[in-house]
């Protein structure tokens, strides 16, 4: 079986059993390995992945730095690598060079990327993404897109939490997600339903991140619209009791970066074992809340 059809099987089955796949952003090349250990030690299908913020803000380096640290490092039976938030515009609103970005991750090999058009009217994200599309799919990659707007990453400050949530903004509209998955034929829709990203400039990227909820009735009408694998970006700092709900409502794929960072940026002020001894056990108790140790016997039962 090849990767795309054996993560493709792996997240449909997911998606049908209401198992989470969470997703670590590798913010610096050493937290590869305990990721993968953690997962592995728990028997638990995971993927590692790595933004542009992570290169730009902190220390991944290069795709093909992490590309070529998890091939040395990472336990393929339990993990996949993933090329997370390409943007088409950046978080100061500056034009991305996309296109390479995305050839870059399917020439090494990623098993999926990420196109994120968020910051685009609906019909330029539609024929943007339907364009990383195709071109993924003649290399057997798949493809994450994005509909709806998550806060967190902008230079600005933006609006407060409470607004945020009770006034929706942001939210991914109902009617737009089921047509942006017909026109694109994406394989997996990030959407906005409540969380936000953590801050990754200034001091506030060493801050905690606010507890943040998810509108779960709007993650039922998003799977109902969509039918296919939904992904919540901002998973650190959700309260567990919603993470949960959600995963039940249609969350497939969960994105964890500020809290498995912050742990391994604490963590090196000691020693390089204690970050990555901080990381491995940060991920353990995240899937332990989650209820997915040994997802790999239901994900995998060969």
């Amino acid at each position: 079986m090849n990767t795309y059809m054996r993560i493709s099987k792996i997240m449909a089955l997911a998606y049908e059993k209401q198992i989470v796949i969470p997703a670590f952003n590798v913010a610096y090349l050493p937290m590869i390995k305990p990721i993968s250990d953690a997962l592995k030690e728990c028997r638990t299908i995971g993927i590692i992945e790595v933004s542009r913020p992570d290169i730009e803000n902190f220390g991944a380096e290069s795709v093909r730095a992490v590309y070529e640290e998890y091939m040395k490092s990472a336990d393929m039976k339990f993990t996949f690598l993933h090329l997370d938030h390409v943007p088409v515009i950046d978080e100061n609103f500056m034009p991305v060079n996309w296109l390479a970005m995305i050839e870059e991750g399917i020439t090494l090999g990623f098993d999926s990327v990420m196109i994120d058009g968020s910051r685009l009217n609906f019909n330029e994200n539609v024929r943007i993404t339907k364009t990383v599309v195709d071109i993924s799919h003649l290399n057997n990659i798949c493809v994450e897109g994005e509909l709806g707007y998550v806060f967190g990453h902008e230079t600005t400050v933006p609006p407060p939490y409470e607004e945020i949530f009770e006034k929706k903004l942001g939210f991914t509209d109902i009617n737009e997600a089921a047509k942006f998955v017909e026109l694109t034929r994406v394989d997996w829709l990030s959407v906005s339903a409540g969380s936000i990203h953590g801050a990754i400039s200034g001091s506030a990227r060493d801050l905690k991140k606010i507890r943040a909820k998810l509108d779960i009735e709007h993650i039922k009408k998003l799977k109902e619209a969509t039918k296919i694998p939904l992904v919540l970006h901002g998973g650190s700092g959700i309260e567990t009791e919603y993470i949960i709900s959600g995963i039940k409502a249609g969350i497939t794929k969960i994105n964890i970066g500020t809290e498995i960072r912050q742990a391994y940026e604490k963590g090196i002020e000691h020693s390089q074992k204690y970050a990555e001894d901080s990381v491995k056990d940060t991920i353990k108790k995240l899937i332990d809340d989650y209820q997915i140790r040994n997802s790999v016997d239901i994900l995998m039962p060969d």
